[in-house]
C-alpha cells in the first residue's frame, strides 16, 4: 500500500461536490474528485448502483478546505 498526502473531505451527492470543488478552487486549491460511476461509465462498465463522489486535497490545505466544505454543507441544508 502507498502512503498519501491527500485527504478525503467530503463524500457524498454529485452536486454537493460540484459546489465544494468550485469554491476550492475560488481560494486556490484543486481537489482531487473520485467518482467510481462515473469513470466505469466512460471505460464502458457502467453499473446499475451509483456510488458517491469523493473529494481529495492536499494534507496541507486541510484547514482552509474543511471550512469550505462545512460552509457548502450549512448552504445545502438551508435551501
Amino acid at each position: 500500500m502507498t502512503d498519501s498526502n491527500y485527504v478525503k473531505i467530503y463524500t457524498g451527492n454529485a452536486i454537493v461536490v460540484q459546489l465544494i470543488k468550485q469554491q476550492l478552487e475560488n481560494i486556490g486549491i484543486n481537489p482531487i474528485i473520485k467518482d467510481e460511476t462515473e469513470s466505469g461509465r466512460l471505460a464502458g462498465f457502467a453499473t446499475s448502483i451509483p456510488s458517491f463522489p469523493e473529494v481529495y486535497v492536499h494534507e496541507n490545505e486541510l484547514d482552509k478546505a474543511v471550512p469550505v466544505v462545512e460552509a457548502v454543507r450549512s448552504e445545502m441544508e438551508v435551501s
